[in-house]
């Protein structure tokens, strides 16, 4: 952590960012490569479907509440709070969001989601600040309680109402959906042209633009916000070192308790907002276990994304891309994706000799072969394959980035005030 001489200065110049870290031209580099070769496996394979529009629109909605869920676990360990509760939290927004929409409009619903998360993100800060309960523990009972809590109430909240059930609310209103005419239509021709990398990213770009939800609006603009408080504020510098040092941040003055309470009430109002995206906007109404484990995927895409908005944005892009694979196509898709994880494989593996790294390049290289040999040995996937694929890339993204992880180094310690002197 970069010491500074006074936490409380309004004239600081806040830290950069710290840990290993992709500068901004070889990351989007690597992102035209990923998006290149993908272009290839598609004229080679004929799966047109992996990145026409309509795939791309999908994983964007898909992707929106895993990156919410994301990026509240970020506030919260950010100040040094570990915060597995998410699930439950966006399980408190499904449910309010819904209770709330189906009554008094659709924003008012997002409202109301929102303030419902954030219950659940104070009370995990209340049991984890205040009275220093294991944060892991913490976290899973809090999941378990927003399960309870939401079973008991649908059915005195929903049943008797016209389309609700104790398992279901009545339908609600819509946020509204976007489509920026001329734009949308144009790169979507341009998409079904099927040109080498130029028709996939008019693909990924129609996405962006076609049948956008306002909520999409906001959870998008949110990145960008979070990077800008957390990195370039006073405010967000002494939140970040109430996950670094709070002893120290203490010592210069900084109120380390209200900063950990506002970042975990924050992550509950974040993870409820990416609650009450599924219930408002994926579905026009809540269902029991609509967040299907998405919280926990977030807390995995903040994680790739080593504690940082961008790296969890494109996290949670490649989790909504693999999860949208279930609702378009999906077989066809896999199986030529199967094609992209051995040439990924095997670009690997290179880069693994060139680092003279020969064991793992051999075991990189063994893999790479396998899965090329399932690819040319089927003509398709299983469609068991198809559903655990979400799971199963989630797994594999963690593992192969997890030498390279940084959290902050107070995240999860427990923390008394006064405990330095």
């Amino acid at each position: 952590m970069t010491t500074v001489t006074d936490l409380n200065q309004p004239t600081l110049q806040p830290a950069a960012p710290t840990g290993r870290r992709l500068s901004l031209p070889v990351l989007l580099l690597v992102i035209a490569g990923a998006l290149a070769l993908t272009s290839l496996v598609r004229i080679i394979t004929g799966a047109d479907g992996i990145t026409n529009v309509s795939q791309m629109s999908t994983a964007l909605q898909l992707a929106v509440p895993i990156g919410l869920a994301g990026l509240g676990g970020l506030w919260a360990e950010r100040a040094g709070v570990v915060n597995i509760g998410l699930e439950g939290m966006m399980i408190l927004g499904t449910w309010f969001g819904a209770w709330a929409g189906f009554q008094w409009g659709p924003w008012t619903g997002v409202l109301v989601g929102i303030i419902g998360g954030a219950l659940g993100g104070l009370l995990h800060a209340i049991v984890t600040i205040t009275f220093n309960v294991n944060h892991i523990v913490s976290g899973v009972a809090i999941n378990i309680l927003a399960l309870g809590a939401t079973r008991y109430l649908a059915p005195l909240a929903f049943e008797g109402h016209p389309g609700g059930s104790a398992k279901q609310s009545p339908p609600v209103d819509s946020l509204g959906h976007f489509t920026i005419p001329g734009l949308s239509d144009g790169l979507k021709s341009l998409n079904e042209h099927g040109w080498f990398l130029v028709s996939d990213l008019a693909g990924l770009l129609g996405g962006l633009v076609t049948d956008v939800s306002w909520l999409t609006l906001i959870a998008v603009a949110l990145i960008p916000a979070t990077w800008w408080i957390l990195w370039r504020t006073p405010f967000g510098l002494r939140l970040r070192s109430c996950g670094e040092n709070p002893v120290a941040a203490e010592s210069l003055g900084v109120n380390v308790y209200k900063y950990k309470y506002l970042a975990v009430i924050i992550s509950g109002g974040l993870a409820g907002l990416g609650g009450v995206f599924l219930s408002l906007v994926a579905n026009p109404f809540y269902l029991e276990g609509q967040t299907s484990g998405r919280g926990y995927i977030g807390l995995a895409a903040m994680i790739f994304g080593n504690w940082m908005p961008g790296g969890l944005a494109i996290g949670a892009g490649l989790f909504g891309y693999t999860d949208s694979l279930n609702l378009r196509g999906g077989s066809a898709n896999v199986h030529a994706l199967l094609l992209l994880g051995a040439l990924l494989l095997l670009a690997g593996a290179i880069w693994l000799v060139v680092r003279r790294k020969y064991v793992k390049a051999a075991i990189t290289l063994v893999v790479g072969a396998l899965v090329f040999a399932w690819y040319a040995g089927t003509d398709e996937v299983p469609n068991q394959v198809v559903s655990a694929t979400p799971y199963v890339v989630t797994l594999v993204v963690l593992a192969l980035s997890a030498q390279r992880l940084r959290m902050p180094k107070a995240d999860g310690m427990p923390y008394r005030k006064g405990q330095g002197k």
